[in-house]
């Protein structure tokens, strides 16, 4: 054994043995209980970074540590390959987005290698890979044919220079990201995964998920946002509106009905569309309302703009003509594209009202008390539902309370069939088009006979080709013959083929049921393989994914159950949402104002005796640098770490520890570099204490006999941290404690009298463990260590160490004694000593006496295995 830790050889060796034999593939083992480990897998963007090496570590710890439980470990890994990224990377270096993915796939799967995860590689699938996306066309083609997915047209935001569909995130001030054009709304036909049929369930089947984080399911059911409430119907004013017709909407609150003043339209609605006829303001503003984002974020938050139409609906109770409004913050494709309006009891009705000068009326009060109309506290009256409101200024329903008002009004309006009580969604059903390249095909065929045809199955996959450079403007595929003419399947005539993609959610909304088959090449997934494999046990992911990723595919999970591809309701039974990693930044200004941001590897800083920075400057120049404190580790702040530089200073394992030790895994990991040096430090410990122990000679570890004090004592805390550490990475999940628990046990290690045979055998049990124990999270320099406390064996073969309970019982116990709460010393008494003789030791105690300075104790506390209180 090298006297000296040198991490590049031994991770070198250890990866090379576990290439070599295979160690982390696979394979279906009715005899013993699974185990399917899955981090989310990455998108291809060239390296790894500091957040990938968190989730990866997290998952790889699990999965080490249930395989020493006796655990079929499965842990796979893939590539998130379609996107966007792909296509601008592609335009800046003039090659194809395929190319730059598979280059940036094998150098990350080698940087992944590096980091010693326990992955078998055999199940690698990328999303982009024909292999691959052809069940997903083939899921696409089945779930057309069954209404599940469906072309109408929806509002999207259009770049009109690059001809294509911009994400919400791609509009920035109004304009496109890439162009600079002034984006439009526009309405385009695309297909929907029709995910509202499925909300009902995706909402109860939550309450099954026991091993989610309450914050998920929380973010979850928000999102799927089931209410109750009415659909009201307002008839057309016939004086203003010279045809028959109504205008719909939908309320949460029809106990506000007779506190309506106005209703607002969608830009798009065809009452605006009437209104707008000879009026160039009216026209000017629909065209100002469509050019806005569609995001709800952007809406929630931007300015509230209306214009009247001169048009009116008429009140469905009272007759009263109410005015219909346009309004920038009513979205076409929501509902009806239509909303009642009750300034007196909506913050964002009171704000519009009170800008355009239109009625305010208040109909819920205080069910006691003074009614006066107060806008501070219209707020709290609009949102309770108890007997603690009552109506008001609503003629036969004044007196009433929420549900009687709610009942009276809604059985008013069915009576008349102009509204009834009506269960609503926020959920909206989910579209998938996309007029970009680098994606899957969408499997359908325009005949202009028969219409839309989904590609026969033997003619999946409908194959991308891989070798088009995209420009920017519009869809490549929009341009290119040889892909879409083709001829229809029904008829035989020419027709043409889709040349919109997917949205890339599609693919990763079932990645982790291929894995269990990956190879299959007669189905989307193996029945039997996915019947052992699935559920997923454990999903590590970062917060950021909490609703839509996670949303889609657990509805994707249930669309394959339906197909009886897969038998259980869910995908992930346990989910885990890691912290991000943060880091400090520091800048300098530039002369034009923007902020050169500098890596904190080139900054020294001077810190004071609780770690805060007191002052920084630029390594090169010794020239002050500006502080702007921690922030996620990104390349816009030049805050990162490489790991690939970092595992070739310190190596892999030594990450992984830091990464382990540093934080909670749900909690953010602030970078230290001291806490880097403390890993590596203790991983250089933990080398030379069991090179100290073998270089006498290897053992049997101690297993029975007589032990003096300080060897039961070690033992003690050896099967007490074997326990805890257990507990730690099962149930707890909770890693830097279990690192924490081994640290404390090898300084009582070290303190320990080994010197005899009996000690030396101790000593062996030790460390056997504490390889073991730690192997999950730092498995290079477990398998190392492990060739030298038991040559001959495999440590990947071996099983978690077992709780020796005789251990755990003391002869004798250490108790503190407080006297008024103050800690004044310590007595050894017997594990089995009643209180009374508790009682007269501590009493006895030299230190106890003299603080208590000759005073009787009033009362003496005793805490059973901890302490005694003397209050005097």
């Amino acid at each position: 054994m090298h006297e000296h830790y040198s991490p590049r050889e031994v991770e070198a060796a250890a990866q090379a043995h576990w290439a070599k034999n295979q160690v982390f593939k696979a394979v279906e083992d009715a005899s013993r209980p699974k185990y399917y480990a899955l981090s989310m897998f990455p998108y291809p963007s060239g390296k790894l970074h500091m957040g990938h090496v968190r989730n990866y570590t997290i998952t790889d710890a699990l999965a080490r540590f249930m395989r020493f439980q006796g655990y079929n470990v499965l842990q796979p890994m893939g590539w998130d390959a379609f996107g966007l990224p792909a296509e601008n990377a592609a335009m800046k270096s003039g090659g194809a987005p395929a190319a730059w993915t598979y280059a940036n796939i094998e150098y990350m799967k080698s940087q992944l290698d590096s980091l010693g995860f326990a992955l078998d590689w055999d199940r690698e699938v990328a999303t982009c890979k024909p292999d691959y996306y052809r069940w997903e066309q083939w899921l696409f083609t089945r779930l057309f044919e069954k209404g599940i997915i469906y072309k109408k047209h929806g509002v999207v935001n259009w770049d009109p220079v690059d001809q294509t569909v911009l994400a919400n995130e791609q509009v920035i001030d109004g304009r496109g990201w890439r162009s600079g054009a002034l984006v439009e709304k526009r309405e385009i036909p695309m297909y929907y995964f029709a995910i509202t049929k499925y909300a009902e369930e995706l909402l109860d089947s939550l309450d099954t998920l026991d091993g989610w984080p309450e914050q998920v399911k929380t973010m979850q059911r928000n999102w799927i946002g089931k209410s109750y409430g009415a659909e009201i119907v307002f008839p057309y004013d016939q004086g203003s509106i010279h045809h028959g017709g109504e205008l719909k909407v939908y309320t949460t609150r029809p106990d506000t009905l007779m506190g309506a003043t106005y209703v607002a339209v969608a830009a798009e609605h065809p009452l605006a569309t009437q209104a707008a006829e000879g009026n160039a303001e009216l026209q000017a503003f629909i065209a100002e309302c469509k050019a806005g984002s569609v995001a709800e974020a952007d809406m929630a938050t931007m300015e509230k703009k209306g214009m009247p139409t001169g048009l009116f609906v008429v009140h469905p109770l009272s007759g009263e003509k109410l005015p219909v409004w346009v309004a920038n913050y009513v979205l076409w494709g929501y509902g009806e594209g239509a909303v009642m309006a009750v300034p007196g009891h909506d913050e964002r009705d009171f704000a519009f009202a009170n800008k355009y000068g239109l009625p305010i009326r208040q109909v819920i009060g205080k069910a006691d008390g003074d009614n006066d109309f107060d806008p501070v506290e219209w707020k709290e009256w609009y949102g309770a539902k108890d007997d603690s409101v009552k109506t008001v200024n609503s003629g036969k329903y004044d007196g009433l309370g929420y549900e009687a008002a709610f009942d009276a009004i809604v059985a008013d309006l069915a009576a008349k069939s102009q509204g009834a009580k009506k269960t609503q969604y926020r959920l909206r059903d989910w579209g998938i088009s996309r007029q970009r390249y680098w994606g899957c095909p969408i499997p359908i065929i325009h005949c202009p006979d028969c219409g839309d045809v989904p590609v026969p199955a033997a003619q999946l996959p409908v194959v991308l080709p891989e070798n088009v450079v995209p420009d920017g403007a519009g869809s490549p595929l929009a341009k290119m013959p040889e892909f879409y003419e083709t001829s229809c399947p029904k008829c035989g005539g020419a027709a043409r083929r889709e040349t919109d993609t997917m949205d890339t959610f599609v693919e990763s909304s079932w990645y982790y049921a291929r894995y269990a088959s990956p190879n299959c090449d007669t189905a989307m997934v193996d029945k039997k393989a996915a019947d052992y494999w699935l559920q997923v046990d454990q999903y590590v992911g970062g917060i950021e994914h909490a609703i839509l990723h996670l949303l889609y595919a657990r509805f994707f999970h249930k669309l394959m159950r339906d197909e009886g591809l897969v038998s259980s309701d869910e995908p992930f039974k346990s989910l885990l949402t890691q912290g991000m990693v943060v880091c400090e930044t520091f800048y300098r200004e530039l002369p034009n104002g923007a902020k050169d941001w500098i890596n904190p590897g080139d900054v020294q800083v001077v810190r004071d005796g609780k770690g805060k920075i007191l002052s920084a400057t630029h390594r090169e120049d010794g020239q002050p640098v500006e502080i702007a404190g921690v922030e996620k580790m990104s390349k816009s702040k030049n805050n990162g770490v490489d790991p690939q530089a970092f595992i070739e200073n310190y190596g892999a394992d030594t990450a992984r520890l830091f990464m382990m030790f540093a934080a909670p895994p749900d909690q953010s990991l602030e970078w230290s570099d001291a806490g880097v040096e403390g890993a590596f430090r203790f991983l250089k410990r933990l080398w030379k204490t069991v090179g100290e122990h073998v270089s006498a000679g290897v053992v049997e570890a101690f297993s029975a006999g007589e032990l003096s004090a300080g060897l039961k004592e070690l033992r003690f805390k050896l099967h007490s941290t074997i326990q805890k550490a257990a507990d730690d990475y099962g149930r707890r999940q909770q890693f830097n404690t279990a690192i924490a628990a081994v640290m404390e046990l090898l300084n009582a290690y070290d303190k320990a009298d080994k010197g005899d045979a009996a000690g030396r055998a101790v000593a062996q049990e030790v460390l056997e463990a504490v390889v073991i124990v730690l192997a999950p999270i730092v498995p290079h320099i477990a398998e190392a260590l492990w060739s030298e406390l038991r040559p001959g064996t495999q440590l990947l073969d071996q099983a978690w160490p077992k709780v020796d309970e005789s251990a755990l019982v003391k002869s004798e116990l250490e108790l503190v004694i407080q006297v008024n709460g103050k800690l004044r010393g310590s007595i050894t008494v017997p594990a089995d000593a009643g209180k009374d003789a508790i009682e007269a030791a501590a009493m006895a105690n030299e230190n106890v006496q003299k603080f208590m300075e000759g005073k009787p104790a009033k009362k003496v506390i005793v805490v059973p295995g901890r302490l005694i209180n003397i209050v005097v």
